[in-house]
């Protein structure tokens, strides 16, 4: 996992940008919130869950990391799915990392 992206993280983090686990992320996919999803390589269970409903609402998907480090990237226990709601964390991290975007 890149260095930047984990800073990144950090700092969103603790601006309360950063929303964690299937159940906030979730809730907050439903209202049609966040900028950018990252999911856990190690978690192909979370990607095919979010991932389509991520593209469907036009919010691009970074796949990164393990779960051990997504967790301690924000400080937590492992984590599998972490959604941003923040445009400009999310772009920053955007251009350090590889992402999928949805076609339209």
């Amino acid at each position: 996992m890149k260095t930047e992206i984990i800073s990144l993280l950090g700092l969103a983090r603790r601006a309360g940008k950063v929303y964690t686990g299937e159940s906030q992320v979730e809730a907050l996919l439903k209202k049609k919130k966040g900028y950018l999803l990252l999911i856990a390589e190690d978690s192909p269970g979370a990607y095919t869950k979010f991932a389509p409903w991520a593209h469907d609402l036009n919010i691009p998907v970074l796949k990164i990391g393990t779960k051990q480090e997504l967790g301690l990237a924000v400080g937590l226990s492992p984590r599998s799915i972490v959604l941003i709601d923040d445009k400009g964390f999310a772009d920053a991290m955007l251009k350090k990392g590889d992402a999928s975007r949805s076609p339209n």
